[in-house]
């Protein structure tokens, strides 16, 4: 797949060398990169994942990585739903309600 510029895509980077990381961190942290991976708008006039480009992120910066994905998708989420969480809504919905009748 190709993207074209002003394509929404993603790029990584790393930004820090483990040599480069701050001494005061964690010794397993200080053993790994510090990776980037950031969304926004295609500069390039086109490109294949893999290729070097530049993005224009929305708060207007511009940063330069590998292209690792065209149109990418949100995949995070909030786990799953905690039971107890969900068996207060209608205990809390009557509390919420019986106190404006009281009013």
């Amino acid at each position: 797949m190709t993207a074209k510029k002003g394509d929404w895509v993603q790029i990584y980077f790393v930004a820090l060398t483990p040599a480069e990381r701050a001494s005061h961190l964690p010794e397993d942290t200080k053993k790994v990169p510090l990776e980037v991976r950031i969304k926004g708008f295609l500069e390039n006039e086109c490109a294949e994942i893999g290729d070097n480009v530049t993005v224009k992120t929305f708060s207007g910066r511009t940063v330069s990585g590998n292209l690792v994905d065209i149109l990418p998708s949100y995949k995070h989420n909030f786990g799953a739903p905690v039971q107890e969480l969900l068996n207060m809504h209608e205990n809390l919905w009557n509390i919420l309600t019986e106190g404006e009748k009281n009013e």
